[in-house]
């Protein structure tokens, strides 16, 4: 199924729709009832502050975006606790602990037919998804009263997990294939981050139109040690892990999860045995203890660093600690940390994965590895040569800033929500209320 290219990480190009899910009915005129004002979204996600993933860091980029773009912008969310709460421009609805399947991971609750009241009488223009579970069900049946276009954000490759919820591998596939492809349907548009995540719906059978639209970062924070307060920074942090002035850190920002492949990453620098390297992992998760013994049945527990949790607004300090970036990660949808690597001026070192394709310019901002001996040349490309490195870093910043702002981003969303109001004829809104 051809799927429209809105934006493109390697060039400025789009691919248009070939007779894929026109709509036979032309759109009529637009109404002129109501004065002009701004476009609308309700935006709804199950993810939210204080937890700190891709999800929430993609969503709060693009709410900040669209509202410097004039949009009116709301977000629906799950609380933290069974309790909704609301403030200006979040609603929160009540939600219970889901942590036995996933960490951190919640479920809203059935009912808050005040949050609803308000969404209703509110009026948004478009409702944006951005999970497929809780909040995507109130987004659905929003939209659906509303008779206004859903739009979904397809974050997550749930192959990926499908040690969390099936002892077999093709039962899990076939699972997400079948839920992926229903949860779909009911959607206007889909956007994805990467042609990788676009071709796996398609062979799901997933029939609405596709959007490739990377993931804009603020990029402003992420950045080389510049001032001397930064470059004392960093020189502490080294220090407080124990790496001499002469090291050189490969680090990787991480959840400690068994889906993030971090076992590779450590029979990777053991097999490259270079005693003059330092590991550092920055993050903590469920598979921190497995992690730990692994290192020591390598031998290389010496020369292995676990931060432990690190606050969001400190994460840029640790990307400055490094020399290079590592991951062997196959779950990535697009690799949002990859990106704040490069803006941090880091080579990147990774397993190769068709979703790094127009993050990783092999040679320019760093490798793809396919096994260990590729690892290891390239990691001593990388650390003995100091001009080719240095070269590869400014090459990373710049690739980082081209290609990933977050103004680019909300730009291309946003003609996404047009072109789903384009495609949709006027009809007469349902007012029925509709159970959450």
């Amino acid at each position: 199924m051809p799927f429209l290219r809105t934006a493109d990480a390697s060039a400025e190009q789009e691919w248009e729709a070939r007779s894929v899910n026109m709509l036979t009915t032309r759109p009529g005129p637009r109404t002129t009832s109501e004065p002009r004002r701004p476009l609308r979204v309700l935006i709804t996600t199950d993810w939210w502050e204080p937890v700190v993933n891709g999800v929430v860091a993609s969503v709060q980029t693009l709410r900040r975006e669209l509202i410097a773009l004039g949009v009116d912008v709301r977000v629906l969310t799950l609380s933290q606790g069974i309790r909704p709460h609301h403030e200006p421009g979040l609603y929160r609805i009540g939600s219970v602990s889901a942590a036995l399947v996933y960490e951190r991971a919640r479920v809203g609750m059935p009912s808050s037919r005040r949050v609803l009241r308000d969404i209703l009488n509110w009026r948004p223009d478009v409702v944006h998804s951005q999970a497929e579970f809780s909040t995507y069900v109130w987004a659905r049946r929003i939209a659906r009263t509303l008779s206004v276009p859903l739009v979904h954000t397809y974050h997550t490759i749930y192959e990926d997990y499908t040690h969390y919820y099936s002892p077999s591998r093709t039962m899990g596939r076939k699972v997400v294939e079948t839920f992926s492809r229903r949860v779909l349907a009911g959607t206007d548009a889909v956007v994805v981050p990467t042609a990788k995540v676009a071709d796996l719906l398609t062979g799901y059978g997933v029939h609405q139109p596709l959007h490739v639209i990377p993931t804009g970062l603020d990029l402003n924070k992420f950045r080389p040690a510049r001032s001397t307060e930064e470059l004392a920074d960093t020189r502490a942090l080294r220090a407080d892990l124990g790496i001499a002035e002469e090291q050189k850190v490969l680090v990787s920002v991480s959840r400690l999860a068994k889906e993030k492949n971090l076992d590779e990453v450590l029979e990777m620098v053991a097999a490259a045995d270079r005693p003059d390297t330092v590991l550092v992992l920055v993050g903590d998760g469920p598979y921190r203890a497995e992690l730990e013994a692994r290192a020591h049945s390598l031998g290389i527990a010496g020369r292995v660093r676990f931060t432990g949790v690190v606050a969001p607004a400190e994460v840029q300090r640790w990307y400055r600690v490094g020399d290079v970036f590592v991951s062997a990660s196959r779950s990535e949808t697009q690799g949002l940390t990859f990106i704040e690597a490069m803006a941090s001026g880091l080579p990147l070192l990774a397993r190769r994965d068709p979703s790094l394709t127009n993050v990783i310019l092999e040679g320019r901002t760093g490798w793809q590895y396919e096994d260990a001996a590729q690892f290891s040349t390239q990691l001593d490309s990388l650390l003995d040569d100091p001009l080719r490195r240095e070269q590869m870093a400014v090459a990373a910043l710049e690739h980082a800033h081209a290609t990933f702002g977050a103004k680019k981003f909300g730009r291309h969303v946003l003609d996404v929500y047009e072109q789903a109001r384009e495609r949709r004829s006027p009809q007469i809104i349902r007012r029925q209320p509709v159970a959450a």
